[in-house]
Formats: C-alpha cells, sequence, structure tokens
C-alpha cells in the first residue's frame, strides 16, 4: 500500500519538499536568498516556452481522432450538459465561498501593475476568445483565443475523408512529443521552485506560507462541505431518499481509491462496480464514467476559483465586478469539462488562469502548488462527483424515453 502511494505521490512530495526546503532558505537568508531567483525564473520560461505546442497539438490531436459525433445520440448529450450544469454549480458554490470568507489572508507581492479597465461584455468576450492576427495565437498572453483556434483545427481535420488519420496520427506524435519535454522539464521543477520559493520568501517574507495554509484548509473544508450538500441532493434528485441511502452505502471504495492513486482513470474500476452496485444502467454508466473520467472534474473546478482569488489576493487585486466573475466561472468550467480531458490539461488551466487575468509569469509556480496541495480532496470530488453524474444522466435519459415512448 504504501508503494502504491509513493508511487501516486511521488511527483508531488518531492516538489513540495523543494517548496518547503526553500522556504526555509527564504526565511533564514531573507534578502541574500533572492539570489537564487535566475534558478526559479528558467524554471517559469521554460515552461511557458512549451504552452503554445503543448496547446495546439494536444487539443488539435485530441478532437481530430473523434469519429462518430452522430452517433453518440442522447445519452453524450444530456450527459454533457449535466457535466457543464454541475462544473458551473460546483464554481458558483466556490465563488459565493470565497466571497463569505476569506481564504488567503492578506500578504501582497508587488510584482504587477493593479491597471484598472473599463468593462465592457461585448468587447471582454470578444478579447477573451479572439485575436485580429495569426501571429498572437502564438502569444502565451493569448491562451483562449488558441484554444478556439485549435478546437476548430481538430473539428476540420475530423471532417477530412482523406489522410485524415495520417494528419491527426501526425499531430499526436508531435503532442507526445511536447508531453515528452514537460517531463524533461520537470526533472529540473525541484530546483526550478526551490530557487523560486526561497527568493520569494526572502523577498516578501513568510507570510505567504500562511496564505497556503489557510487556502489549504479551506479547501478541505469546503470539498467536504460540498461533497455532503450536494452529493446528497443530486442522488436524491436521481432516486429519492432511498437513493441517497443506496449511494453512501456503495460510495466509499471510489472514494478511498480516488485519494489513494490521485487518479480518476485509475479510480474507473471502482467507479465502474459502484455503478453495478447501483443499479445503474450499464450503457449509461459505462459512458458516463468513462468520459466523466477524462472531461469531467468538479473538484478542479473548486480548485481554480481557489487559484484565482489567492493569486488576486497576493497581488493585491480586488476580485469584485462582474468580469472578474464571469471570467473565473468560465475558467474554471474549461478547466473541468474541456481541458481536464487534454494531455496537459491542468497545466493549460494554470497559465490560461495567468493570462486571461494579466498576471506576470511569476504567478504560475504560484498556483500550480495549490494544485499539488488540492490534488487528494479534488480527485475524490472528481471521481464521485461521476457517479453523481451518471445517476442524473439516468434520471432525465430514462424521463425522456418513458416520455416519448
Amino acid at each position: 500500500m504504501s508503494k502504491n502511494i509513493w508511487k501516486s505521490y511521488k511527483l508531488p512530495i518531492i516538489l513540495l519538499f523543494s517548496i518547503i526546503i526553500g522556504c526555509i532558505v527564504g526565511i533564514i537568508f531573507k534578502e541574500d536568498a533572492t539570489k537564487l531567483k535566475p534558478l526559479g525564473t528558467i524554471f517559469v520560461n521554460l515552461l511557458y516556452t512549451i504552452v503554445v505546442p503543448l496547446v495546439f497539438f494536444t487539443i488539435s490531436s485530441s478532437i481530430s481522432r473523434i469519429n462518430n459525433f452522430k452517433k453518440v445520440g442522447k445519452i453524450f448529450i444530456v450527459m454533457f450538459v449535466v457535466f457543464v450544469a454541475t462544473s458551473t454549480i460546483v464554481s458558483i458554490f466556490t465563488l459565493i465561498s470565497v466571497k463569505l470568507i476569506n481564504p488567503v489572508g492578506n500578504v501582497n507581492i508587488d510584482l504587477v501593475k493593479n491597471t484598472k479597465e473599463t468593462f465592457d461584455i461585448g468587447n471582454k468576450i470578444v478579447d477573451m476568445v479572439t485575436v485580429s492576427e495569426f501571429n498572437q495565437l502564438l502569444s502565451k498572453n493569448n491562451m483562449l483565443p488558441l484554444i478556439v483556434f485549435t478546437v476548430i483545427v481538430g473539428f476540420s481535420i475530423g471532417m477530412l475523408k482523406d489522410h485524415k488519420e495520417k494528419i491527426s496520427r501526425t499531430l499526436s506524435i508531435i503532442s507526445d512529443i511536447t508531453m515528452n519535454s514537460i517531463k524533461i522539464i520537470m526533472y529540473y521543477a525541484p530546483i526550478g521552485l526551490f530557487a523560486y520559493f526561497a527568493s520569494l520568501i526572502g523577498e516578501y517574507g513568510s507570510k505567504i506560507v500562511e496564505n497556503y495554509l489557510r487556502g489549504a484548509i479551506f479547501y478541505y473544508v469546503l470539498a467536504f462541505i460540498y461533497f455532503i450538500i450536494f452529493y446528497t441532493l443530486y442522488s436524491y434528485i436521481s432516486r429519492g431518499s432511498n437513493g441517497v441511502k443506496i449511494f453512501y452505502k456503495n460510495i466509499f471504495t471510489s472514494i478511498v481509491t480516488s485519494i489513494g492513486t490521485c487518479s480518476s482513470i485509475a479510480s474507473l474500476p471502482s467507479n465502474l462496480k459502484c455503478a453495478e452496485n447501483l443499479k445503474i444502467d450499464k450503457d449509461i454508466s459505462s459512458t458516463t464514467l468513462a468520459m466523466g473520467a477524462t472531461i469531467h472534474m468538479e473538484g478542479s473546478c473548486m480548485a481554480s476559483i481557489l487559484k484565482i482569488v489567492f493569486l488576486f489576493s497576493i497581488f493585491n487585486k480586488s476580485f469584485t465586478g462582474i468580469d472578474t466573475y464571469f471570467t473565473a466561472i468560465v475558467i474554471s468550467v474549461l478547466s473541468g469539462v474541456v481541458m481536464s480531458g487534454i494531455p496537459g490539461g491542468a497545466f493549460i488551466g494554470e497559465m490560461l488562469i495567468v493570462s486571461l487575468y494579466k498576471f506576470p509569469i511569476e504567478a504560475f509556480p504560484i498556483i500550480a502548488t495549490i494544485g499539488w496541495i488540492t490534488d487528494p480532496p479534488g480527485t475524490c470530488l472528481n471521481v464521485v462527483g461521476d457517479i453523481s453524474s451518471s445517476l442524473l444522466v439516468e434520471k432525465f435519459v430514462t424521463k425522456n424515453r418513458s416520455a416519448n415512448e
């Protein structure tokens, strides 16, 4: 069991250990620790260099391999609606919670100018999803337009009659190359993060560590509250009070597996067994759980909101306004439904946060650390959320079938 835990958490443990050592060095040596900053900047720059090819090739290759959009039918449509709806609900729930409770404290880092823009919903949407020049798509500052363009390219390749397989395979190979590049870069991550946080603590003080602790406690508690309230509600909507009892009677194995492996894919067998025990229609459960393991992450949605609020707090920006809330919800839903099914999706989501809110590049390792800290309970929400979504899909698909018969 201990070997499995080490295998699942090896990278986060090593990285968190590096961060802790870096924080200790920053506390001890204070401003002298800032001399290590170039080593941290190298790591951040390497990640930013790979992000544009990563986005383009992973997303386009994933979409181009889809062959049977028309054959998916009613189950797929209802499933996607449920995925988006539950991801939006958890995002709004988290957004309201962070407005009621300050989850990260009040330490400020003066790395970015606080420029206030006049809000125009039309222009905001245009700027979020498009650019006026092709070369602008190659900038890390235009992540969402790049994603939109890449999705269009992926569907365009999928519509080809000739050479589709060759092009799709080529994109997939290049996608694998970019993912291998990230693996190579991550060998340097312990040094980069050690240096980055030593410099950060040395320059701005140890209070930022308190922010991480507050944020982690907030996330763990909020995840538990969301689990109890909303998964109870979803199982009740699906099957009534008796369905709630059966749901909690059979979900324990999936909870343990998700926390132990920290992987939605690795938890799929236990989820399928849980669905069998719950007597969910096999056609629905097999489709929803398989798809959910890759493109439905309620825990990731919750973490995305926390990451955004965390950055706003430490960079002394006001987390207020319709445009700010709207962008936060869009990013969290994208992270939980769209990008979660793409290799490196969490990485892309974090880059998207930095890009859309125009934070400096130094912000990336700060929120990446939050991702590692929140991974266990986040994965639990992701996995159990797939079961509750399967129940909802069955409820609505069965209802529709009855109405049509």
